[in-house]
């Protein structure tokens, strides 16, 4: 009787601990972004969803003593013009499918260049991997994101 009762709450704790499981770990949260072309931290981007669409802003630039600790987007073409770039939101209108976030834009705020965009998270959710291209994905470059929270 002790046993059953024993097997039965284990049961009752498998089942309801495996939605937990099942989910997919979420990309919002707090990022570090790793240069592609230096493999240096740049920035943390903050990554939030809204009505189920994805959107990252830069709370904090990683920058040497030399360089400019409040630059501006003054590349940018578009309302980003000469904007902090600290608080900008450079990714947006990333939508879940599959398991991939795409259809959204990322912006580059060294060239001021927007690229389409798409994400996947990775490593069990410590890694996100971010492809900004132009045109079709294999015309891109990649990043791999670290979680920081």
């Amino acid at each position: 009787m002790r046993l059953t009762r024993t097997v039965a709450l284990a049961a009752a704790a498998l089942l309801a601990a495996a939605p937990a499981f099942a989910q997919d770990p979420s990309p919002v949260g707090l990022w570090k972004n790793i240069d592609d072309v230096s493999g240096k931290p740049k920035a943390l981007i903050r990554i939030t969803e809204e009505n189920g669409a994805l959107q990252g802003k830069i709370e904090k630039l990683f920058r040497g003593p030399s360089e400019e600790q409040n630059p501006v987007c003054d590349k940018c073409t578009d309302a980003r013009k000469d904007k902090p770039i600290v608080g900008m939101v450079i990714v947006s209108g990333l939508k879940k499918d599959g398991d991939e976030y795409n259809g959204g834009e990322i912006l580059d705020p060294n060239n001021g260049k927007v690229y389409k965009s798409k994400l996947e998270v990775a490593d069990g959710g410590k890694k996100l991997k971010v492809r900004g291209y132009i045109g079709i994905p294999m015309l891109g470059r990649s990043q791999t994101w670290e979680r920081q929270e």
